[in-house]
């Protein structure tokens, strides 16, 4: 099952997301319907709040990037806790499917360790770095209510504001369902 997108504007996407409590939801079910639904939108990673569900869950998926280092980069994130970020700030373009067509430089720590379950209830505790670590700094930021737009300059954010409005009316053309903020 594929779940619509919800767009920048969505209060949902600004609220804190909960914590999940075992056997609550069928993890593994709901984590196989956000890979789908993030393969056919062309994504990376998906969190739960952006498709409508305010739960610490989030699935990423790099194993179509042209990258060995995420070749097996393919995994469920349940209720994670950041434990640390080090290293010095590295920036990158990013994006997201719940803002899209836009892109922007953002600044991030390059090395995150992170406590986390996942589909199976099985705790993890591993340090990620690079581009994982980014994307999962991306994901993580969305069970928290942030957003990347969120790290722009007031002036950054000035530039786009349009682009956001139209995105919030639902006004893009994008190829995968979406849920507009406003009708």
């Amino acid at each position: 099952m594929t779940f619509p997108i919800y767009m920048y504007g969505n209060s949902i996407l600004k609220k804190k997301a909960l914590v999940v409590k075992k056997d609550e939801i069928d993890i593994k079910k709901l984590s196989e319907d956000m890979f789908e639904t993030m393969r056919l939108a062309d994504g990376i990673g998906l969190a739960a709040p952006q498709i409508g569900k305010s739960i610490r869950v989030f699935v990423v998926d790099g194993t179509s990037l042209r990258d060995p280092n995420m070749s097996d980069f393919k995994k469920v994130f349940v209720n994670p806790k950041v434990l640390n970020e080090n290293g010095d700030l590295w920036e990158f373009e990013e994006g997201c499917l719940s803002i899209p067509l836009i892109k922007e430089r953002i600044k991030r720590k390059p090395k995150l360790e992170l406590q986390y379950f996942d589909e199976n209830w099985n705790q993890h505790k591993e340090v990620f770095d690079g581009m994982k670590a980014r994307i999962i700094q991306h994901e993580y930021d969305h069970i928290e209510g942030v957003l990347f737009t969120d790290y722009l300059t007031s002036f950054n954010k000035k530039l786009i504001k349009n682009k956001l409005l139209r995105i919030s009316k639902g006004l893009v053309d994008v190829d995968y369902k979406i849920f507009p903020a406003k009708k």
